[in-house]
């Protein structure tokens, strides 16, 4: 299947594309041109891993029967550098919480999209070193 978006320049550093309704903006620092309307590409790279693996987690615990009172992902990246910028560590910090957490089923459930469900996650562990833990409070 072939996907696709258009970005269209701003002006200054920034670029916008509309992505299932709604539009996103791209924008640098002030410091190097930029004028801060939006986030950094680099940035979205992490978003778009947490969002993925998120999703999958919480599709697969539900069909576990695992009740969830909160639950976040964070993503820490290692930049190089040299240039060309880019991540070389990428680690995800999976936070959960609830009654009666089984730490297996979320290890699972974090496991199966890492390794099957989630696409973010199997193009990144292709150029960088993937880990994760997992924080229950």
């Amino acid at each position: 299947m072939k996907t696709s978006i258009d970005m269209n320049w701003k002006g200054g550093m920034a670029f916008e594309t509309e992505m299932n309704g709604h539009k996103i903006i791209v924008d640098a620092s002030d410091e190097v041109g930029g004028q801060d309307l939006g986030p950094r590409p680099k940035g979205l790279m992490m978003v778009a891993l947490a969002g993925c693996t998120g999703m999958d987690v919480v599709s697969i615990l539900k069909k576990m029967r695992v009740e969830l009172d909160s639950f976040s992902v964070r993503v820490d990246g290692n930049l190089t550098d040299e240039h060309p910028k880019q991540f070389d560590e990428m680690k995800l910090i999976y936070e959960f919480s609830g009654k009666n957490l089984d730490k297996e089923k979320l290890a699972k459930a974090i496991d199966l999209s890492m390794e099957r469900y989630c696409g973010v996650s199997a193009v990144y562990k292709k150029v960088m070193q993937m880990s994760y833990e997992i924080v229950i409070k």
